[in-house]
């Protein structure tokens, strides 16, 4: 191993272990649509059956990791990181179309052996498991890219994510979610009747930083700091979690750097976005993923946002930069009327479109009343315009 790599990767402590352990060993519970029951599913079990389904139809598994949020939980738990998805990732090989349709069955047949014993299994086919348990399948076959991902359902947002890669260029958005945690070791011990995990007898697990430097990302996790390579490379510019970072009080490693990556942020989020309409659904869909229980913080991830895309847009025509501004400022009250809180009206001023008669030169039979600013039309049907941060 290289200088340069050796640099990417770390092993874990007994208590970091210890902590693995306990994430792969609890029950997830995959929730149903209609009258499907419930699943309860430990990863490590469902890991393991995935796996073998792979071996057996001849698909070749290099090695199998824990990823993102799942795996900073693991390495930091004592600054208060927590973690939703559950993200896992099967590296396998994937020369052709054949063998993302053999990953899916694969992983649908799995789920199979799951459902309690009551349960008739003949009649279930491949298709009634995904359109019961699967929340979201995705596909990227391209040059550079080719991986497939099936994410299991569940109500509280803590879905277990399947990940399959071939080959996959950027792996993280943020120093702070670029770890990846190798299982195939403690997963070894766990199909060894022979083996059990102790402080004195536990096998090496080695994290990986996709980021780089693995000290330095480790940093910027122990410290809650915000940092980056790249951010035109991610899809969105990592623009939406940069914003949920700050709102949950991570600051810039670099502030001088920081101010040229959100330009980079933004210009990358409007080109994979540039609909007004498709931004307003990646924002709403984001919402609903990351902000589960989190219903008070909506309004100030949003507000944090369109104070990023307000100083550091410098992608758009002036009108389009304010419809995006008036979408998430519209958003915002959104929320806070969902959540019966009334923002202080001294701080917001809305503009109306006048009514077509206006426009006639002769129609003077309105009142303005003295002393107060005349009424600004703009030439939108609804905006609404903050007078400062935060309502």
């Amino acid at each position: 191993m290289t200088e340069d790599l050796d640099h990417r990767f770390s092993s874990l402590t007994w208590d970091q272990i210890k902590i693995l352990d306990q994430v792969l060993a609890e029950v997830i519970p995959i929730h149903g649509r209609g009258n499907f029951p419930t699943l309860d599913v430990k990863p490590k079990d469902i890991i393991h059956v995935v796996k073998e389904q792979l071996i057996e139809k001849q698909i070749n598994v290099r090695d199998i990791r824990l990823n993102g949020s799942t795996a900073s939980h693991i390495l930091v738990k004592q600054n208060g990181t927590s973690y939703k998805d559950l993200d896992i990732i099967f590296g396998v090989e994937l020369p052709s179309e054949l063998e993302f349709q053999v990953v899916k069955e694969a992983v649908l047949n799995c789920l199979l052996d799951f459902l309690p014993k009551c349960v008739n299994k003949e009649k279930i086919t491949a298709q009634t498991m995904k359109d019961a348990y699967v929340q979201k399948m995705v596909k990227v076959s391209t040059d550079h890219d080719r991986w497939s991902l099936i994410s299991l359902s569940n109500n509280s947002g803590k879905n277990v994510e399947l990940k399959f890669v071939n080959s996959l260029r950027r792996q993280f958005e943020f120093s702070v979610d670029s770890f990846q945690i190798i299982l195939d070791s403690i997963l070894n011990v766990y199909r060894a009747t022979d083996c059990k995990l102790a402080e004195d007898s536990h096998p090496t697990v080695i994290a990986e930083s996709m980021y780089g430097d693995f000290n330095e990302a480790m940093d910027h996790l122990k410290y809650k700091l915000i940092s980056t390579r790249n951010p035109e490379e991610i899809r969105g510019g990592g623009l939406l979690k940069y914003s949920n970072l700050l709102v949950r009080d991570f600051k810039p490693a670099d502030e001088a750097e920081i101010k040229s990556l959100e330009r980079y942020m933004c210009s990358r989020f409007f080109i994979d976005f540039p609909d007004v309409a498709e931004q307003q659904r990646k924002i709403e869909s984001y919402l609903r993923n990351h902000f589960i229980g989190e219903e008070k913080s909506k309004y100030d991830y949003l507000m944090t946002l369109r104070g990023v895309v307000n100083e550091s847009t410098v992608c758009l025509m002036g009108h389009e930069r304010r419809q995006t501004l008036n979408m998430i400022t519209i958003l915002a009250l959104k929320v806070l009327g969902e959540q019966n809180i009334i923002p202080n009206a001294a701080n917001v001023t809305c503009y109306y479109q006048p009514a077509p008669y206006i426009s006639d030169r002769n129609f003077s039979n309105y009142y303005i009343a003295h002393g107060q600013p005349p009424v600004i039309y703009q030439p939108y049907p609804f905006h609404i315009q903050m007078q400062s941060g935060m309502v």
